[in-house]
């Protein structure tokens, strides 16, 4: 029984140096930190499984980009309770997809509210799916999804799918630029599994992502006509002055001296005529984080005044983008340039 029992166990240990080396034979390019799960040696032969390398998770950017998409989804969707937070584990199933594209669109789905089965997760994920290539494929949009991709937590097509509906209903967000991610491509080919390491742009510019609708009077102005910007400029100055002296406040530079929030927070209180409390914001910001805290305070005072969510991200203003800090204040000039 003893001699039995070790031959058996000897038998287990070559069974497993065996798998060991056809996974290190088999995948002698895939990049440091990227494991091959044992599901990847089963593939069918010209099968194709891509994974997101891990390094491209710890990318500042993309991690921004991540926050982005999960707020937005989060704001669309506050009235039906539902609250995301993660995109690969809330997103497989078609649940929150279908809720956010009915909130869209306007249109409501044949599906079942909720489904547990595989099958009924792939079924709900190909209804919303074909409602949701239907309305983006006339404008152009490339699809990078599929149900197979979605439903096994594919992070790079949750996100594509995710920034297209964004651009396409003109989210009240600004996607951080340049975003892109690197993705290991596992193919199995006569038997022996290939791998590749392929960069996936996942963002462009602003204008390019937003060159699919009408460009607004900023973009035409800076494009075409800086001349005119100082005048814009010297307009916004005048509005803000006006109500910022009070404080024995003056401001001459737009971008640099909106960038911490604090001027931003006065004004609002200003022009609706109420104190904030000071343990609301940062007076003295010395942080990136600091900042960009204020201008989203700021943000909320604005949502509360009634006007719309800016288009513009805080982390813009924060960084001295020009075009976003002129949309904000011109937000503020067109609904309080009669307050005293």
């Amino acid at each position: 029984m003893a001699g039995l029992l070790c031959g058996t166990k000897r038998k287990k240990q070559v069974s497993d140096l065996h798998e060991e080396g056809k996974n290190a034979i088999n995948a002698p390019m895939l990049p440091t930190g990227t494991e091959i799960h044992p599901e990847d040696t089963l593939m069918e032969e010209n099968a194709e499984r891509i994974m997101l390398d891990p390094t491209s998770r710890e990318n500042l950017k993309f991690k921004d980009l991540l926050k982005v998409l999960i707020d937005w989804i989060n704001s669309e969707l506050e009235e039906d309770r539902i609250i995301v937070k993660d995109l690969e584990e809330d997103c497989y199933d078609g649940q929150v997809l279908q809720k956010l594209f009915e909130k869209l669109s306007g249109r409501k789905l044949n599906v079942a509210e909720v489904t547990q089965s595989e099958i009924g997760q792939k079924q709900k994920l190909q209804t919303v799916l074909e409602s949701v290539n239907e309305m983006l494929r006339p404008h152009g949009w490339t699809i990078e999804w599929s149900v197979d991709s979605i439903h096994s937590k594919n992070l790079v097509a949750i996100i594509y799918l995710l920034v297209a509906l964004a651009m396409h209903f003109q989210a009240p967000i600004r996607l951080p630029e340049h975003v892109s991610a690197q993705v290991v491509v596992v193919k199995k080919r006569e038997g022996i599994l290939q791998t590749a390491l392929v960069t996936k742009e996942l963002t462009s510019t602003t204008e390019m992502m937003m060159g699919r609708f009408e460009r607004d009077a900023f973009d035409t102005l800076l494009d075409h006509a800086p001349d005119k910007l100082n005048v814009v400029k010297t307009s916004l100055i005048t509005f803000v002055n006006k109500h910022l002296n009070k404080l024995n406040l003056e401001v001459t530079e737009l971008e640099s001296q909106f960038a911490d929030g604090v001027y931003l927070i006065l004004l609002m209180g200003l022009l609706e005529d109420y104190f904030v409390p000071l343990f609301n914001f940062f007076l003295t910001p010395e942080s990136f984080e600091q900042k960009v805290h204020n201008v989203a305070f700021a943000f909320e005072l604005m949502q509360d005044g009634g006007l719309k969510k800016p288009k513009a991200r805080p982390e813009d203003v924060v960084n001295l983008n020009l075009k976003s800090t002129l949309r904000v204040l011109y937000n503020l000039f067109t609904n309080y340039k009669n307050s005293e």
